[in-house]
Formats: C-alpha cells, sequence, structure tokens
C-alpha cells in the first residue's frame, strides 16, 4: 500500500530508514531506499530504483530520475535535477579489497543545476549554479557557474541561462531574455536590474 506520511508520500516498494527527515510534498517512488541520518527538502522527486545517503542533504525542488545513487559526501542544492542514471562517486581510486571510507571526497551541486542522462560527476568537483551537465559527459574538474559542459572528459562548450537556454556571445537568453555579463573569462553572472 502506498503512504503519505508527515505530509511526503513513499511508494510500499521503497524503504526509508532512521534519523531521516523529508520535507513535505516529497515523493519516493519505486524501489528506492533512503539511508539513515538524511536530509530531504520539500517538493522532491525520486524516481525509481534511487538510493540516497547515508548522510545526504538533499534541498528543495530537486529531481532525481530513475537509477541513481547519491553517494555519502553528495550535497544537492535546491532545484537540482539529476537525470537517468547519472553517477555520483565519493572515491578516487577505489578497489575491492581496500576499505577508503575515511577517503570520500565531497561533490556539491549548486542550486539550480541539471545532470543529464548517464554523466558521471567524479567526487571532489563541484557544480555551479545553474550549470548543465550534458547526457554521457565526464565532470572531472569544478564546472563553474552557468556553464554548459559536455564530452569525456567534459569542458564548457557554451554559457547557458537561468532558464536552460544557451546563449550566443551576446549572454542574452533566448527562452527570457535575461541577459548576462563576464566577470572573467570563466565566469559570468546575471545582470541584476
Amino acid at each position: 500500500m502506498n503512504e503519505l506520511k508527515k505530509g511526503y508520500f513513499l511508494h510500499e516498494s521503497s524503504y526509508v530508514d532512521e534519523n531521516v527527515s523529508i520535507g513535505t510534498g516529497s515523493k519516493i517512488w519505486h524501489f528506492s531506499h533512503i539511508m539513515n541520518d538524511c536530509n530531504i527538502g520539500e517538493n522532491c522527486s525520486f524516481g525509481q530504483n534511487v538510493v540516497v545517503g547515508p548522510s545526504v542533504k538533499i534541498g528543495n525542488n530537486v529531481k532525481i530520475q530513475n537509477n541513481v545513487s547519491v553517494y555519502e559526501g553528495v550535497t544537492l542544492e535546491d532545484d537540482v535535477f539529476c537525470g537517468p542514471s547519472c553517477v555520483f562517486t565519493n572515491v578516487n581510486n577505489p578497489r575491492s579489497a581496500i576499505i577508503r571510507k575515511d577517503e570520500y571526497r565531497k561533490t556539491i551541486v549548486k542550486k539550480g543545476a541539471s545532470i543529464g542522462a548517464n554523466a558521471t560527476i567524479v567526487c571532489g568537483n563541484n557544480l555551479g549554479e545553474y550549470s548543465f551537465i550534458a547526457a554521457g559527459a565526464v565532470v572531472n574538474k569544478d564546472v563553474p557557474s552557468f556553464a554548459l559542459v559536455a564530452g569525456i572528459p567534459a569542458k564548457r562548450i557554451a554559457w547557458i541561462s537561468k532558464a536552460g537556454g544557451r546563449m550566443n556571445d551576446d549572454l542574452v537568453c533566448p527562452v527570457d531574455g535575461t541577459k548576462y555579463k563576464y566577470i572573467s573569462s570563466e565566469e559570468i553572472e546575471e545582470i541584476i536590474k
């Protein structure tokens, strides 16, 4: 039987461990597992076969598609989108015979960032606000805010707006007309009026 507990939806095939906080309006769908000591915000949606934790912090309005594991050391801020089967790592040089739990590297995915299907985020690399990681990309260094990155390894191929519009050299969003400006050759910001 599907459950509505404390203001969030939990599918009957999913599990939530102890000492977990889940915000109002969040939905956890089929075959998912939220491990202990996780903090999940409001209005999140987790697709089928999502594993979170332990000790992971997820902001509000985060969408995680099917077959994603968000490991310890990963933080997802508000409005993050994780496409199907995207991958987070937590150890840089794993070996089956060597325990490296004390070597987990932190990864922060900043507000509004989107990660495409089957992309890999190598641990210890942060994704800037509203950045966009193309499907299948492998991120092995920090990604600036508003950067659109693609490839293996991922490289910036364009700038992208908050609204998700790929911008030309004029840095004007084709979706809503918002203008951006260069801070440096590798950073831009929204022009606030």
